[in-house]
């Protein structure tokens, strides 16, 4: 179980950075070449900066000068992969405390909940980053299919792959987590049972002495000699 953890928690460290390089990526989504009069140069967008490179290897980048003039989708891909990132950092801190590999966290009992709660952390973490970059793909889609959209349009960009990874590889650390935390607590209330059981059947057996011994109640009846009776009517025996 404890190499069960440590192989969920190394699946959503990494994809914690690779959400936190997704979000600071500036290659959500580049120019497309075919609709590009000019292939030489081509245009990089991302959450926080938009950039421009050429041929020979110069690139030029501006961040977004205010938030309002932003577009809501762009918002939104933000929040959710602030998010993403907060949600991965505590699930990672409390994936430490909670693994039965470490030393810290206390009981049994406490580290499970630790470690059920770092899978719960790790699985809305690549929830929030998984819809953040469907969003955006979904967006970028549709105006590249639409036949009415007549401004540039963009591709799909390496950061967008990189948030799918890294979300897929946060959902499966959480889950395994999880089911880890559930699987050793069905073990050890049925390791429990079975040893609470033990005693009491020891108990009965061993409340019987050894030997043919029978309880009081199934005991026969003393069986008194001929001698013993004779004494006891030996004066009055006529009377």
């Amino acid at each position: 179980m404890s190499g069960i953890q440590i192989l969920a928690f190394l699946g959503g460290l990494v994809g914690l950075g690779a959400t936190f390089c997704a979000t600071l990526s500036n290659e959500w989504r580049t120019t497309s070449r075919a609709s590009s009069v000019i292939t030489a140069t081509w245009v990089l967008q991302g959450l926080w900066n938009n950039c421009a490179g050429n041929a020979i290897g110069a690139l030029h980048c501006r961040p977004h000068h205010t938030i309002f003039k932003l577009e809501g989708y762009i918002q939104a891909c933000r929040g959710l992969m602030i998010a993403a990132v907060c949600l991965g950092f505590f699930g990672a801190v409390f994936a430490l405390v909670g693994m039965k590999c470490t030393k810290i966290g206390g009981s049994d009992q406490s580290k499970a909940r630790m470690a059920c709660f770092a899978g719960v952390n790790f699985i809305f973490s690549g929830l929030c980053s998984l819809s953040a970059c469907s969003l955006y793909a979904h967006r970028i889609t549709s105006e590249f299919f639409d036949p009415m959209f007549v401004a540039q349009k963009y591709e799909l960009g390496v950061a967008l792959f990189i948030g799918w990874a890294g979300s897929i590889l946060c959902v499966l650390g959480g889950g395994i987590f999880c089911f880890s935390v559930v699987d050793s607590s069905t073990r050890s209330s049925s390791h429990t049972g079975y040893s609470y059981g033990g005693p009491a059947s020891t108990s009965h057996v061993s409340s019987h002495p050894r030997g043919n011994a029978q309880p009081m109640s199934q005991r026969p009846p003393p069986k008194y000699s001929s001698s013993s009776r004779a004494q006891h009517f030996d004066k009055n025996a006529y009377v």
